[in-house]
């Protein structure tokens, strides 16, 4: 499986983007995928995460409310809607696959890089005030 991150850009504090994250190659039925954000110096952060059955949806504290992560599964294709951004949203943002099973309901087991076998290159998302 590889994940292709896109949708990154530019944008003005309080506009919206949208992140896409396209599968290719054969993904697993019952698996999480989710959305990280790395700042340089930093380390990688749990932004969001659903499961591709089901849909169940989980979100970090600082983007819940304002983020919004979905799937298609006809195009094998998980979608961050980013709204209200900040500037402190500015970040390389990564979408990551865990093929082996859906997403756990431990916040640490969600947040933990290893959890995800799969990764996408990154999307730079660049929020100005």
């Amino acid at each position: 499986v590889q994940l292709q991150a896109s949708g990154g850009g530019l944008v003005q504090a309080g506009g919206s983007l949208r992140l896409s994250c396209a599968a290719s190659g054969h993904t697993a039925s019952a698996n999480c995928t989710g959305w990280f954000r790395q700042v340089p110096g930093k380390e990688r952060e749990f932004v969001a995460a659903i499961n591709w059955s089901g849909g169940a949806t989980y979100y970090s504290g600082s983007v819940k409310g304002r983020f919004t992560i979905s799937r298609d599964g006809a195009k094998n294709t998980a979608f961050l809607q980013m709204n209200s951004l900040k500037t402190e949203d500015t970040a390389v943002y990564y979408c990551a696959l865990d093929s082996t099973r859906q997403c756990s309901t431990s916040l640490r087991m969600r947040s933990t890089l290893r959890t995800y076998d799969t990764w996408g290159q990154g999307t730079l998302v660049t929020v100005s005030s």
